[in-house]
């Protein structure tokens, strides 16, 4: 039995599996690239191993670096996590070589399921239903659409739908392109695509002696650039379709691992219809995302039995069964309403106060947080973009749904702009309560049709001014602390930006207390973090935060309900701030990985001008207008900054400036 656990990973699961091992009496180990110096993780752990350098392929893809962190630290078994070399058989292989323990699958397993076209070709021997594969060189217009899919890997990484056998040539070299800076493979092939399908996964848990357990099946179909956004077991295509579907899906789940010998825990993962029929997709031979899904409605640690499977026991009693409903929301630093953008920056403040308790496996009802960051976590461009998940558990699937959104609803995020707003409208959203939300839900219902617009902006504006005069004055209250003078005087001013307006704020404090231009609100108490009015005889409160400096001082107003960023107006502008006219900005920090245009060249609406890869993913730049590029000032590998100009696309039928 191994006594001191590595975890070859970052954030979030490492924070995971160390509760377990510390549940049992297990020293952990940590590593860390530069980037994550300051990360929770680095500090949970009993001891932590730096790995010079910040991006990936330089630490965490490192297993040689990996393996000499735990032989110096003591560590006698390393636990991969998810993404980065957990599905690396050779560095499975290179673990146990060192005489260290493994706790994952075989190398062997891992190498049949690591490969999308052998893995197929296997299940296809072994019973289970299969996708046919088809050879990009005869697709035609029938066959339409098509997936382009990278053989290595996951996450949505090297993945495109095509609709247009023009769109096939450079869909095939971007997935691979990608694919080969996510995986180091840039093998991709391509398999028809079912629009409205549904991603329903089982399960695995599998020893040493033959025993494999179907731990129920969990629905993933709520993605967005094939990466899932909500998660839950059990499936509501299961529950809806009923039948012999869900033990169809546990015995294919099954048969899939025996077919390699699996052992450990694994995600078999099938793309199911309306009719009950269902195709293998790929085996993840690791532990998923989303397992805490299944943890909340089996009341199994899933990283408790990969320990103990890893170290040689037995699968003993009974199949473990799902009782209630679980809902998980993946909390991502990005702005969904700007084509998913990924954020960066410094989290100011971040908190849920309906949680019930963190990384643990409890059943019965709760909000769960399994989150990799906390206040002054700086969210960079060299990882996922996942800030962490929360779970919402209870017996009945629209009662954890509405539980789940409350709970989001009332976050105190800041510092960065999240999906927060996104996942509540998806989970409020009728397909969703439901139960018929499919892989095409972002299609028919698009993130600014999610997305609600603050209610009362206006009050939040108001509430920020009181606050910021409460922070340059102390409290306000009614009388004469508040400021009234006998002798008339003029309206103060603020004034406040959204992404969408700007708000003016005109107050003063009279005979009568509070006085607002063009409201009629009563104060009742104001200080520097904390507001509360009294608005047509409804007492509203409202808490403040504040992040920035100089002309960029953000102020976030919290209610009950809702939150709202606004940007303090500068009264000035730096003419030195300016960009060109008709100037493409970055939109998020990145390196330039190609560029599809030249200086001169004639472009149309739409068309491609560059491609920048940030956060292991490619976003391309596309030109607002028809028109001339007049000026392209970066290359090919530069890094850039957000808002670097990338290049001038002069209208057509514009002077050139």
């Amino acid at each position: 039995m191994f006594t001191s656990v590595l975890v070859a990973n970052r954030g979030e699961i490492a924070r995971r599996v160390f509760a377990t091992c510390r549940r049992r009496g297990l020293a952990t180990v940590a590593v860390f690239s530069d980037a994550d110096a300051g990360s929770p993780h680095v500090r949970e752990a009993d001891s932590a191993v730096r790995l010079p350098g910040v991006s990936a392929a330089d630490t965490y893809l490192r297993g040689d670096l990996i393996i000499a962190a735990a032989l110096r630290a003591g560590a006698d078994a390393i636990h991969p996590g998810y993404g980065f070399l957990s599905e690396s058989p050779s560095f499975a292989r290179d673990v146990a070589a060192a005489g260290l323990t493994w706790i994952g699958p075989g190398p062997e397993a891992i190498e049949v399921m690591g490969s999308k076209i052998e893995s197929k070709r296997r299940m296809a021997v072994a019973g289970v239903p299969v996708l046919d594969r088809l050879d990009v060189a005869t697709i035609t217009e029938a066959d339409l659409p098509v997936l382009v899919k990278a053989s290595a890997g996951g996450g949505g990484r090297g993945m495109r739908i095509v609709r247009a056998l023009d769109d096939l040539p450079e869909a095939v070299t971007s997935a691979a392109r990608e694919a080969a800076s996510a995986f180091g493979d840039p093998t991709v092939f391509c398999e028809r695509y079912l629009e409205n399908g549904h991603h329903v996964e089982v399960q695995i848990m599998a020893d040493g002696y033959g025993m494999i357990w179907a731990l129920g099946e969990r629905e993933c179909s709520v993605q967005r650039r094939h990466q899932k956004v909500l998660e839950e077991a059990p499936s509501p295509l299961v529950e809806r379709l009923g039948g012999d579907l869900r033990e169809r899906l546990l015995k294919a789940g099954r048969d899939a691992a025996a077919a390699v010998g699996y052992r450990g825990a694994g995600t078999v993962e099938f793309l199911a219809d309306e009719r009950g029929g269902f195709w293998f997709l790929e085996m993840n031979t690791r532990l998923q995302v989303e397992h805490p899904v299944t943890e909340c409605v089996t009341g199994v640690d899933l990283v408790g039995l990969q320990l103990e499977v890893a170290a040689g026991k037995p699968l003993t009693g009974p199949e473990p069964a799902m009782a209630g409903h679980a809902i998980e929301a993946r909390l991502y630093a990005e702005d969904p309403a700007a084509d998913w953008r990924p954020q960066t920056g410094t989290i100011v403040a971040f908190g849920l106060p309906d949680v019930t308790g963190n990384f643990r496996h409890d059943t019965g009802e709760g909000i769960r947080l399994d989150a990799g960051v906390e206040p002054g976590s700086v969210v960079g461009t060299h990882y996922d973009a996942m800030l962490a998940k929360v779970i919402a558990y209870g017996k009945d699937r629209e009662t954890v749904a509405r539980r789940l959104a409350a709970a989001l609803r009332r976050a105190r995020i800041h510092g960065v702009t999240t999906n927060r707003d996104l996942l509540v409208g998806s989970l409020l959203h009728p397909d969703f309560l439901d139960g018929t939300a499919s892989t095409g839900f972002y299609a028919a219902h698009p993130p600014a049709s999610l997305i609600s617009d603050h209610p009362h902006p206006e009050l939040a504006a108001l509430a920020a001014a009181l606050a910021d005069a409460a922070a340059e004055r102390g409290p306000l209250l009614p009388g004469v602390t508040s400021g009234f003078r006998n002798i008339p005087v003029g309206y103060r001013h603020r004034a406040y930006l959204t992404d969408k307006t700007e708000i003016s704020v005109r107050y003063r404090f009279g005979r009568g207390g509070l006085e607002v231009e063009g409201a009629d609100v009563t104060l009742v108490s104001a200080t520097a973090d904390r507001v509360e009015l009294d608005v047509d005889g409804v007492r509203r409160t409202w808490t403040i935060g504040r992040f920035g400096a100089d002309d960029d001082v953000r102020v976030v107003v919290d209610g009950p309900r809702d939150s709202l960023e606004l940007r303090r107006a500068p009264r000035f502008t730096d003419p030195s701030a300016r960009v060109p006219t008709g100037a493409l900005i970055a939109p998020m920090p990145g390196t330039v990985v190609r560029l599809g245009v030249r200086t001169g060249e004639v472009v149309t609406a739409g068309q491609p001008l560059l491609w920048l890869e940030a956060m292991k993913m490619e976003h391309v730049v596309r030109s607002p207008t028809a028109g001339t590029v007049t000026d392209l000032p970066v290359q090919v590998g530069r890094q850039v900054t957000q808002g670097t100009p990338l290049a001038v696309v002069t209208p057509a039928g514009t002077a050139d400036g």
